[in-house]
């Protein structure tokens, strides 16, 4: 008697599209097991996509908390690295993935054919090595220059908020391209407004904390971030006439990349 309650609840829509959002961005486990029923997947996952910027903010807390312990026992440096590897083992290094893909792809001026058949390949190349690794190392020493614990607390989970907005944003103004299966075209087929809106309205709390913490940053990011949303919806559209999941995932990784940038400008005036 006491199971089926919880049991229904679950399954129910609203419960099942978060955990299912869970399942799809990260590796955490949630309750009742495992929740991405292929049968109902596309409309759960849709249903979910408001709560990507809540689940980004809380990998990037279980990162934090991880730098914490760190901190205690190795140089701060060592313990920004550590907590960032500790969030890609938490996400499966989902977005990272995406970034090397899209740098791949997107590396020289190629014919919309060979970009596509260059996102859909596993192997990684020269451009999408160098391009992940400075990216990594830009976000990595921007973290560091912060140099307290609770600064890069902040820029991780504004971040990881952010982040997964302007993948959000994207999906919304580029649709997925014709004629192509995968997760980019079930994910972002219907991304509308009141997805994004709803997302930004749960998002609120974390944009408060960045805005108590440092106003001009939290403006500063949406600034640039506006500036990148822009660019890339031209350059996706001139070069592929659409998005895909990887350069969903490249937008997210972007996204909290130039959010940490904003935090860690110098000088902080």
């Amino acid at each position: 008697m006491t199971g089926a309650p919880s049991s229904r609840w679950f399954e129910a829509p609203g419960p099942r599209s978060l955990f299912t959002a869970v399942q799809f961005l990260t590796r955490l486990p949630v309750p009742g097991g495992a929740t991405r029923d292929l049968s109902t997947f596309a409309i759960d996952i849709q249903r979910g996509l408001k709560y990507f910027p809540l689940i980004g903010a809380l990998v990037a807390t279980i990162a934090a908390g991880a730098l914490y312990l760190f901190a205690l026992v190795v140089p701060f440096p060592v313990a920004v690295l550590m907590a960032l590897a500790v969030e890609a083992l938490i996400t499966g290094a989902f977005h990272e993935d995406g970034v090397a893909d899209f740098c791949d792809a997107f590396g020289a001026e190629r014919s919309t054919e060979d970009t596509l058949r260059i996102l859909k390949d596993s192997r990684i190349g020269s451009f999408g090595v160098m391009g992940l690794g400075l990216l990594f190392a830009i976000r990595a020493s921007a973290l560091i220059s912060l140099a307290s614990p609770w600064a890069v607390t902040v820029a991780l989970v504004v971040s990881g908020a952010i982040g997964r907005l302007v993948s959000l944003f994207v999906m919304a103004l580029v649709a997925p391209v014709s004629n192509r299966d995968g997760l980019g075209q079930t994910v972002g087929q219907s991304v509308g407004a009141g997805t994004v809106i709803a997302a930004a309205f749960l998002s609120l709390p974390v944009l408060a904390l960045g805005a108590w913490h440092d106003a001009k940053g939290l403006a500063l990011t949406f600034g640039i971030v506006a500036i990148f949303v822009l660019w890339l919806r031209r350059l996706l559209m001139r070069r592929l006439g659409g998005t895909t999941g990887d350069c969903i995932g490249f937008a997210a990784y972007a996204g909290i990349v130039l959010t940490t940038l904003a935090f860690a400008r110098v000088p902080r005036l």
